[in-house]
């Protein structure tokens, strides 16, 4: 009796591509929920150095990620946001 393979179908990029692009939108929602989070311990503590260290991490993080998605030097990002 032979043994029959079976292999699971790999996704197609489109499934690849929406099921990253779910992931990347939810991901987005919990970071709005976790700043609104911070907001409210900021409130209670604004001397709170840890979290303006922790918007910092997050905020180059985002930059970095914002120019990459945008072939962007980090530097032409930073610009940006000053409005240059």
């Amino acid at each position: 009796m032979t043994k029959r393979k079976t292999t699971k179908p790999e996704p197609t990029a489109a499934e690849m591509y929406a099921a990253r692009r779910n992931d990347i939108a939810r991901l987005l929602d919990v970071l709005g929920m976790h700043l609104d989070i911070n907001d409210k311990e900021h409130a209670a503590a604004p001397g709170n150095w840890g979290l303006v260290g922790n918007l910092g991490k997050v905020r180059e993080d985002l930059v970095n990620l914002v120019g990459f998605m945008s072939n962007m030097d980090p530097e032409h990002v930073e610009e940006f946001l000053k409005g240059e």
